[in-house]
Order: structure tokens, then C-alpha cells, then sequence
């Protein structure tokens, strides 16, 4: 009897699902991007689409009003809503052989923001620096739409794997890029209209990747590599290659019955080292592998029974922590900062034992300097930096990469990185989706040739705005903080030649620049500092997109003028004057004559110019300012307190 009833269900469930595909019932679907909570641009043409069965009759119902379309061959249908002003919330009604409902949908602007890894960086990740802002975040009107990373080597797709809009409220605000966090709820102080970010960016990612292949017709390398990159057997033979990767000797950190983590563990052989510090500027030459750090530590009864955190800067590559035998922590790869909580039960009055395992594949390995490394309880700070012993768990063998592709150490294709792969996976599926504009914050992974990013970056900007179709689209965009060390010499640069490009750029119409040469750490691609850069972005949307009468940029070169032994810079955006932000005499100017030997310069200021001349060189013909990775002290700002860019007139 049992059985039999079985079979009437299965039988039952098989017929409700063929009736299902007959009826076309709950066929309607939609783009991931059009869902509860979304974000519509105000005062422009609306698109709303989705998917059904073909020749399916469907109603939008918003606002009281009906938009109706037939569903066509290929299973879509598209309405087009008129513009409409900011409000909300408002409900949105979809009617076919289905009906699905999306709630809480506000009018207002939005943004897409775009690049990579310090676009990506969330406030979750800086969230030591922001904690206040992440307590305080309660804005219903502020939302984030996170495009999920993937890529595609094929074509356009249609529409995202997965992704839903999330406000900037409570700890939903922790995954909002910081960078656009900043930008918006600017925007939202001096609007107070609903401010929507469609945030799609991958860390360590070359421009070329988020153009289209149309956008690449004049770059005849990269289109040829993604026609051979749509040979899906061309690219799995290239994957199937990989490394000849020797087997690497055993951790000895991890042989035997006691480990060098384990708080019974007695240690032997340990040598002295400094943290912060890399190992191969303290006796281990060029070593690639495994190296254990260890620490006895007082920890005095008054940190006892807080909430305690631990702050190790950063490391190269990985690193695992241990307190008293215990794993507080861990981290795969070398960007994160470091900061661990650590349990209740974990520190004790008097001596702990911390020990560090660190991992290291390529390069110097060890800690990052000038970064905090220390414990801290309460009220109480206990400084790790100083002496630590250390032991080598395995030193890697080498390997070659001979044989492969391209000679990859890697191996294989990494799709994310080939150009049109990300604007086919997660630019296209937003095209229809009406903007106010672009934030673009990218470039890092382009500093290797700069000099291809003077046509890649209007290829991104004009293919974007005609694959928008809007010719006038504002897009925002900013120029390459300083990093790495610093040279105090007048010294050639790719980092510069990127700034350059990204400077050059601002000769395309309704674009805008952010200068944050001075917002950059030497030893962080990814520097702490989100708030400025995000704030400066809404400058430029102020003026840009908003058409508001202010200064929203540093002094930019304008024209230059050889005066005797002197050249004569001049600038636009000086707004209330030339001044230098630390009191002193301008720095970062550097001359030559026709040589093309720069030396350093004197400078002052006069009126909106720049005087620069040098004893050393009396008949001058170029000038330069801030021409380094991380120019030393970048001192020209006007009274708005806004950097000048990085320039030079030699090229």
C-alpha cells in the first residue's frame, strides 16, 4: 500500500511539472541586479528585463502605472520606464503566467564602482581605523549591490551567478567597498537622495580585463589573445601544464610527537631575529619556505579578563599565530593586516609563549616594517617588535618552469586577468541597468607597462560610455598613490608614467581625477587611508556630475614657460592660491636642460606659478614634480587642501 502511494505521488509531482512547462508557470526571471531593496536611477530612462517563455504576455506594474512587453524568440523581454524623481520605498509587480513581487526599491543615483583591490577593499578589512563609522552606520539609503568575481573568456553573459542589494546599516555595512562607502554617504549629506553602488571589482587585475572586445579593436595583441582564448581546448591544454614542482622537504616545525607550537615544547637551536624585518636582510640568504618565530612574553594581570587583540602588521606570504600552544589566527596570503582576536581562555598572568609560522614561496619573506606589532587589553598595550628567536622549519628546493606556456610559474591561464574575461562576467550583465556614473580606482596591476595605459584607459572610458549609451557619462577615476621605498634622488619611474596616463586622461570630456600622491603607505599597495579617497571621489562627482561651482581637484599643470635660467609653471585649480600644506619651501621639483639629467631644484610660489631654477643647470628646458613611486614630501596643495598631480614636461 505504502508503495503504491509512492508511485501516485511520483506520478502527480511529474504531472504538475510538465503542466508547469506547458503553462509556462513561475518562468518569469530576473537579472540578479533587479531585486528586492535595488537602487533606480532618478530622472533618466529606466530599462526593467528578465526572462520567460517565449511569446509570454508581461505586465511591470510600478507607481500605478502598466509597462507592458511580449516575451521574443529568445526567451527575453525588456520595458522601458520613463524617468522618474527620487522617492520611495516602492514596490514593483512583474505579471506573466507568474507574478513576483520586489520590495523596498528606491529612486536616487547610482554609481558603479569599479577597478581593483583597493576598490575592493571593505570596511570590514580596515575595520580598526573605521570602527566608529561601521558602529555609527545606519543609512537605509545608502546600498551596496556586490557583483560576485568571475570571469568568462567566451562572450557577454546575461546575467550574474548570484548578488543582492545591502544597506548601510548595522553590520551589513561591513562588506561595503571603503572607498565607495566614503564617496556615497558624502553624496548622501548634500543630496539627500537615495545613493545606490553596483561595486564590481577584483584585487590584482590589469584594465584590459574589464574592456570589451569591441572596446579593444585597436589593440590587435590583446584581441588576438581573446580569440585564441575562446578555444576552450587551446585553454585546458594550457591549464593541464603545470609547474615540475619538486616534492619539498617535511616542516619540522611539524615532525614528531611535539610541535614547535605546543606549549610543553622545548626549544633547541633557535638563533635571534628582529620583528618587524625580513628574514633575508638578517642572515638567511635567499630562502624560500618555512620559518618558525618564537617569543616568551610577560603579560601583566591587569589585561586579564578583556576582550584582547593582537596586531602583526603584515606578513609575507602566510602565517599562523599561536598563544600558549593555541591557534589565535591565520592568514593565507601577504595583503590582509593582521589582527587577531584572541580568545578568553588563551592569555595568563605572567609568561605566554607566542609563536609564529610563516610561509614564504617567492621574494623576502618575513614582517612588513613600520606596522603595528603588539597586544592590546582594555586600556593596556603590550609591545611584540624587538627580538624573537627564530628557526627554519623547510627551506624549499627551487623549480623551474621550464616547458610551460609563457614560461608562467604559475601555470595555466588565470581567466580573471585576460583581457574582456571580467566585462564579460561582471560589467555586461549591468549595461542595461541606467547610472550616474563611474568610480574607477585601478591601475597597480598595469604599473609594469605603463606606457599601454595612455590608450587602455580612454579605450575603458569610451567603451563604457558607448556600451551605456551615454556619450557624456561622468567617469570618476584615481591616480596611483605613492608606494614602495622612497628615493631621494631624482630617479625614473613606472609608477609615474602610470600617473602620467591617468593625468592625460583628463583631457577626454567630463572625466575627473583624484590626486592621492599623498595618501599611500611605502611598504602597503593597499594603504588604510579609504576615507579620503572616497570623500575626494565625491569632490569630483560635485563637480562633475552635479555641476557644482567648487574646487574639487589639486593644482594641475597647465603650461610651462622657459623665463633666462628659470621655467615658469603654471596651474589650473589653484582655487584660493598656491600654498605648500607643511609651511615649508616647495619640494619634489627637479630640473634639466637638454641632457635630460635632472637634479634637484629650488621653487617658490608666485601668483598661480610655480618659479623652479637650479645653479646647476643655467639653461633649463624640463621640468619635473613628484616623478617617483612615492615621491618623499609632495608638498604643493591649494588653500583647499587639495594635492597637485605628479607631472613632468620631458616626454
Amino acid at each position: 500500500m505504502k508503495f503504491y502511494l509512492s508511485v501516485r505521488l511520483r506520478v502527480a509531482y511529474v504531472v504538475i511539472f510538465l503542466l508547469a512547462c506547458q503553462t509556462g508557470f513561475a518562468q518569469i526571471r530576473l537579472p540578479k541586479l533587479i531585486s528586492d531593496g535595488m537602487v533606480l536611477q532618478r530622472d533618466a530612462k529606466l530599462k526593467v528585463w528578465g526572462w520567460a517563455k517565449a511569446g509570454e504576455k508581461i505586465t511591470v506594474q510600478f507607481k500605478n502605472k502598466n509597462y507592458k512587453a511580449v516575451t521574443d524568440a529568445n526567451d527575453k523581454w525588456q520595458v522601458e520606464l520613463p524617468a522618474m524623481p527620487t522617492g520611495g520605498p516602492f514596490t514593483m509587480d512583474i505579471i506573466g503566467n507568474s507574478r513576483i513581487q520586489l520590495r523596498d526599491i528606491l529612486i536616487g543615483d547610482v554609481w558603479f564602482c569599479s577597478g581593483q583591490s583597493n576598490m575592493v577593499h571593505q570596511l570590514n578589512i580596515h575595520d580598526v581605523t573605521y570602527a566608529k563609522e561601521i558602529e555609527a552606520a545606519n543609512y537605509p539609503h545608502i546600498r551596496q549591490f556586490w557583483v560576485p568575481t568571475t570571469a568568462n573568456l567566451q562572450s557577454p553573459q546575461p546575467d550574474l551567478p548570484n548578488g543582492q542589494w545591502k544597506s548601510a546599516v548595522g553590520q551589513d555595512v561591513r562588506p561595503f567597498s571603503a572607498v565607495a562607502y566614503f564617496f556615497a554617504k558624502k553624496l548622501y549629506a548634500t543630496y539627500k537622495v537615495p545613493i545606490g553602488i553596483i561595486n564590481a571589482s577584483v584585487g590584482g587585475t590589469p584594465i584590459e580585463a574589464w574592456i570589451s572586445e569591441e572596446g579593444l579593436a585597436d589593440f590587435s595583441d590583446l584581441k588576438t589573445i581573446v580569440s585564441t582564448n575562446k578555444d576552450t581546448a587551446y585553454v585546458n591544454s594550457v591549464n593541464r601544464k603545470q609547474p615540475i614542482r619538486p616534492t619539498q622537504p617535511a616542516d619540522l616545525g611539524l615532525v614528531g610527537n611535539t610541535k614547535w607550537f605546543d606549549g610543553s615544547y622545548t626549544p633547541k637551536g633557535w638563533r635571534t631575529i628582529n620583528i618587524p624585518g625580513y628574514w633575508e636582510d638578517q642572515g638567511l640568504k635567499d630562502l624560500n619556505g618555512i620559518v618558525w618565530y618564537r617569543k616568551e612574553t610577560e603579560v601583566p594581570a591587569s589585561m586579564m579578563g578583556k576582550p584582547a587583540n593582537v596586531f602583526l602588521g603584515r606578513i609575507v606570504d602566510a602565517d599562523e599565530l599561536y598563544i600558549n600552544g593555541k591557534q589565535v589566527g591565520k592568514t593565507t596570503y601577504q595583503y590582509p593586516q593582521r589582527r587577531y582576536k584572541v580568545p578568553a581562555d588563551v592569555l595568563k598572568a605572567g609568561k605566554n609563549v607566542f609563536v609564529i609560522r610563516v610561509t614564504n614561496t617567492s621574494g623576502k619573506g618575513g614582517f612588513v616594517p613600520d606596522k603595528p606589532y603588539c597586544l592590546f587589553a582594555g586600556a593596556d598595550t603590550l609591545d611584540l617588535k624587538g627580538t624573537w628567536q627564530y628557526k627554519v622549519g623547510t627551506a624549499y628546493r627551487p623549480f623551474s618552469a621550464e616547458g610551460l606556456a609563457g614560461g608562467n610559474p604559475a601555470g595555466g591561464i588565470n581567466a580573471q586577468n585576460q583581457p574582456t574575461a571580467l566585462y564579460n562576467a561582471m560589467v555586461a550583465p549591468e549595461i542595461n541597468y541606467a547610472i550616474k556614473g563611474v568610480c574607477w580606482y585601478q591601475g597597480e596591476s598595469n604599473a609594469g607597462k605603463p606606457q599601454e595605459y595612455q590608450t587602455l584607459l580612454p579605450a575603458l572610458i569610451n567603451d563604457w560610455r558607448r556600451l551605456w549609451k551615454q556619450e557624456s557619462l561622468p567617469f570618476l577615476y584615481v591616480q596611483l598613490p605613492g608606494f614602495m621605498e622612497y628615493n631621494y634622488q631624482p630617479s625614473e619611474s613606472s609608477w609615474a608614467i602610470l600617473r602620467e596616463a591617468q593625468l592625460n586622461a583628463l583631457k577626454i570630456p567630463n572625466t575627473a581625477m583624484v590626486v592621492a600622491i599623498d595618501l599611500g603607505e611605502w611598504n602597503d599597495i593597499h594603504p588604510d587611508n579609504k576615507k579620503d579617497v572616497g570623500e575626494r571621489l565625491a569632490l569630483t562627482a560635485l563637480k562633475t556630475a552635479y555641476h557644482e561651482n567648487l574646487v574639487s581637484s589639486g593644482p594641475i599643470v597647465q603650461s610651462v614657460t622657459i623665463d633666462g635660467g628659470k621655467i615658469v609653471v603654471r596651474f589650473t585649480n589653484v582655487g584660493g592660491g598656491l600654498i605648500t600644506n607643511d609651511g615649508e619651501d616647495l619640494s619634489e621639483f627637479a630640473i634639466a636642460g637638454s641632457d635630460k639629467k635632472f637634479v634637484w631644484a629650488k621653487a617658490k610660489i608666485e601668483g598661480d606659478n610655480v618659479v623652479v631654477w637650479s645653479d646647476e643647470v643655467p639653461t633649463p628646458l624640463y621640468v619635473r614634480y613628484a616623478w617617483a613611486d612615492n615621491p618623499v614630501n609632495p608638498n604643493l596643495y591649494n588653500k583647499e587642501k587639495l594635492p597637485a598631480s605628479p607631472f613632468r614636461t620631458d616626454n
